[in-house]
């Protein structure tokens, strides 16, 4: 089995979403990651990234949200580039794994039209609320006519302990991360937005845009005892540990 760290794209925001105490008018690069698994069951994404059109005019599908988290990557920075560059087309890809129904997170879900969605009982609940718009949730961005199977507990995907769904709720009513348990270089929490940054997992420190703060120090919690037990934690947007990865077509194994 295989881990592909690939790009779904690359933000500007408010380094005081992220990190409260920092100056209102700072802003900070975050990049955008996903996750392609490799196992001769089949082809597996962990979240999709932004949607390519974004690059050049985000707030036509964004509209306001635009203003909030500002796409900074080129044109060809993402998801779909990016599997190109490893020989892989959308219907390559057997299952999506979306962490949250967040734009930055399941943007190109509408290339994967082969692909069965999984996600957290809770995350489809809140998106197909009648507030869902309000809360962040963009239509195009996550319903479409893929299958969609919802999990409530922890999942073991390939049943066989090496792709391990866990819910890590706080960020949104469904966040979800992926254990994914290497032969050779270990075990990995694809945390996502449950951690975004490493900063957030040592203070404990919740950023601003959390829905539930008191369940996200407890899936932060967990995390941290996940980290206790070997494994290296993947963080949603932290550059510093993105420039540090292997990226692309070089791999985990």
């Amino acid at each position: 089995m295989k881990m592909h760290a690939l790009s779904g794209g690359r933000l500007r925001m408010r380094k005081s979403v992220y990190l409260p105490a920092a100056e209102k008018t700072e802003t900070i690069e975050l990049p955008v990651t996903c996750y392609l698994i490799r196992h001769e069951q089949g082809n597996i994404l962990f979240d999709t990234g932004c949607h390519p059109s974004v690059a050049n005019n985000a707030e036509d599908r964004w509209g306001s949200m635009a203003k909030v988290m500002v796409p900074i990557n080129a044109p060809d920075d993402n998801l779909i580039s990016q599997l190109d560059s490893i020989g892989l087309k959308p219907d390559d890809i057997d299952v999506v794994i979306n962490s949250h129904f967040h734009s930055d997170h399941c943007g190109c879900n509408e290339f994967f039209k082969r692909a069965t969605i999984f996600c957290h009982l809770f995350e489809l609940e809140a998106a197909q609320a009648e507030d869902g718009l309000q809360k962040g949730y963009i239509p195009q961005d996550w319903k479409h006519a893929n299958e969609v199977k919802t999990i409530t507990g922890q999942y073991d995907l390939l049943g066989n302990d090496k792709v391990i769904l866990l819910p890590l709720p706080g960020h949104t009513p469904g966040m979800i991360g992926a254990m994914v348990n290497l032969d050779r270089d270990g075990s990995f929490l694809l945390a996502s937005d449950a951690v975004p940054m490493k900063a957030n997992l040592d203070l404990e420190l919740n950023p601003k845009n959390t829905w539930n703060p008191g369940l996200s120090i407890a899936s932060m919690g967990e995390v941290k005892r996940i980290q206790k037990g070997g494994a290296q934690i993947l963080f949603g947007h932290d550059d510093e540990q993105w420039q540090s990865m292997r990226k692309g077509p070089a791999f985990y194994e």
